[in-house]
């Protein structure tokens, strides 16, 4: 069966077109009467009669529709992004669509006709403003999530106190007592691993040493690229600070492949505060990301810039964790 159309509603409650979207669009006041706006009403609950809300959109010029593009669905982080991104769309009639970008951090396709006829605005995720250059051009609002601030084309940003995260990290391991670290840096060209990289270098002193290993985020690769790292006795750090929880479970697991206990004879912390977190033994200090705050944020941005209201706030706080994978150095070390 075709799906009822206004048309038909019409001539079933026997009144014009005109008159079923006054009714049905509550308009009706003052112009028709009770009794007829609830004869339209019944006839159009009779019918099954749904409003074309597609056609509707088209017509006044929004979809109320967002798209949240991500470096990664397989990423635990960007789940939870999206899922306060689309409580607050929800909360004021919006959708918002998924979409990972077919090549992580770099230059996400249109994945529409037309970006700017199928929806309203952008929020990207941990991405270069540049990779966004396809999608909707300049005319389509952009709110940019854990990137650098001021840059590109974006109307609003939301990013996380990553800073000050790296702060509690490393205040955590000199108060422990450790001062030979390692760096486990994630191998993404992305501004948010760039600010952990800075702040590491600015907050370790000169009586302190910094080493730093690259690996992707693959557990497999990253356990391959630190059991490189800690081969030589002599040159192995006491404490590990990681990019991410990924290359913490990576550490941890080559730490046990040579040996080594975590924390007796090497500190692991991570960041993110995953599930995986606490899935491994022992379990993780890490950085909990608050990411369903970073996704309301961002939704609560770009509905701003929709209504043509700056945005601003302050960057999100994070907070460390510390549980069973971090403890003073060993007594002696080579």
């Amino acid at each position: 069966m075709t799906r009822p159309t206004s048309r038909d509603v019409a001539t079933a409650a026997g009144v014009s077109q005109a008159t079923v979207s006054l009714v049905l669009g509550d308009k009706w006041r003052g112009r028709i009467s009770e009794r007829t706006a609830d004869l339209v009403r019944t006839t159009a609950a009779d019918l099954g009669y749904r409003p074309n809300l597609a056609a509707r959109n088209l017509r006044l010029g929004s979809t109320r529709t967002a798209l949240l593009v991500v470096p990664a669905l397989t990423n635990e982080f960007f789940a939870r992004v999206y899922t306060g991104a689309a409580r607050v769309a929800a909360a004021h009639g919006f959708g918002v669509v998924l979409y990972p970008s077919p090549d992580g951090t770099g230059p996400a396709r249109d994945p529409f006709a037309s970006a700017r006829a199928a929806l309203d605005g952008v929020i990207a995720s941990s991405m270069a403003a540049g990779a966004l250059d396809a999608i909707g051009g300049d005319g389509l609002p952009l709110v940019m999530l854990d990137s650098a601030p001021g840059s590109g084309r974006a109307a609003a940003h939301v990013n996380l106190a990553m800073a000050d995260g790296i702060r509690q990290v490393t205040e955590h391991l000199l108060t422990l007592g450790h001062r030979r670290f390692l760096h486990f840096a994630a191998a993404v060209d992305s501004w948010t691993f760039d600010v952990r990289a800075q702040a590491l270098a600015r907050l370790l002193g000169p009586h302190t040493e910094l080493r730093t290993v690259r690996a992707p985020l693959d557990v497999t690769e990253a356990r391959t690229a630190m059991e490189a790292a800690l081969a030589d006795p002599a040159a192995r750090p006491t404490a590990v600070i990681c990019d991410d929880d990924i290359l913490a479970v990576g550490a941890c697991k080559a730490a046990r492949r040579l040996g080594l206990r975590v924390p007796h004879d090497l500190s692991v912390t991570g960041i993110d505060d995953l599930a995986l977190a606490t899935a491994v033994e022992p379990e993780l200090t890490t950085l909990r990301l608050p990411a369903e705050r970073v996704g309301e944020q961002g939704m609560a941005a770009l509905l701003a810039v929709l209504g043509g209201t700056p945005w601003t706030a302050p960057d999100i706080p994070v907070d460390l964790v510390v549980r069973a994978s971090t403890a003073p150095p060993p007594t002696t070390h080579p």
